[in-house]
């Protein structure tokens, strides 16, 4: 019913390298050895998808049955892990400033992608009309790894803090649901990815928060 399977494999590649690579980061920057930089960019990559799997009641959760991904996200770790290892002044050069906004685009664009993908998922289940399920895959999809990776790396979650992230997956999950029966089904995918990834930069570019509770 839905001819979405090459961009879908697209968006989950992109979102894969994109996440691993941001969870490799954190790990990098909290002196981890390789292994502890490996399991962070793996479970940032992928722990959004299988928590999505296990609400879903896919078993075993896809990310144990399709290795592919868990070897991509295993791979980009070790060669981001390789490059600073080996280039450690990098790490206390202005190229980390630059690398890091690059990531802040990259980690943006795997938000819109896994948004995208989760809502996917839950689709082809037959899950077509139960709004709520698929707006919350959706978001979990996206969010859900970043979420991990910071109580592995003892941080408060970036999602609860910083700039709107999760509202950004949130917007892009409305828009999916609203326009599925309007736009075709491929275009909807790229349609909801860039509403994600807009959503997000603008956030950053003029540093957009939800409302706080400030005192001292």
């Amino acid at each position: 019913m839905f001819n979405y399977k090459n961009i879908d494999v697209i968006l989950e590649i992109i979102g894969t390298v994109s996440f691993a690579s941001s969870g490799a980061m954190i790990g990098i920057r909290k002196k981890m050895d390789i292994f502890g930089v490996i399991v962070l960019g793996v479970v940032t990559a992928l722990g959004g998808g299988c928590t999505r799997d296990i609400v879903l009641g896919i078993e075993p959760p896809s990310m144990f049955v399709e290795s592919f991904y868990a070897i991509l996200a295993v791979m980009s770790a070790v060669i981001l892990f390789a490059v600073f290892y080996f280039n450690v002044d990098l790490l206390k050069s202005n190229a980390l400033k630059v690398y890091e906004e690059f990531m802040i685009i990259l980690d943006a664009i795997g938000l819109g992608a896994f948004t995208v993908t989760g809502i996917n998922t839950a689709m082809a289940l037959g899950y077509t009309d139960d709004k709520f399920l698929l707006i919350f895959v959706g978001m979990v999809t996206a969010i859900g790894g970043g979420i991990i990776r910071d109580i592995f790396s003892n941080s408060v979650p970036f999602v609860f803090t910083e700039q709107i992230y999760a509202m950004a997956s949130f917007i892009g999950a409305v828009c999916y649901i609203v326009f599925r029966y309007i736009i075709p089904a491929d275009l909807l995918m790229i349609f909801t990815a860039i509403i994600v990834f807009a959503s997000r930069m603008i956030a950053v570019k003029f540093d957009l928060q939800l409302p706080k509770i400030h005192f001292e």
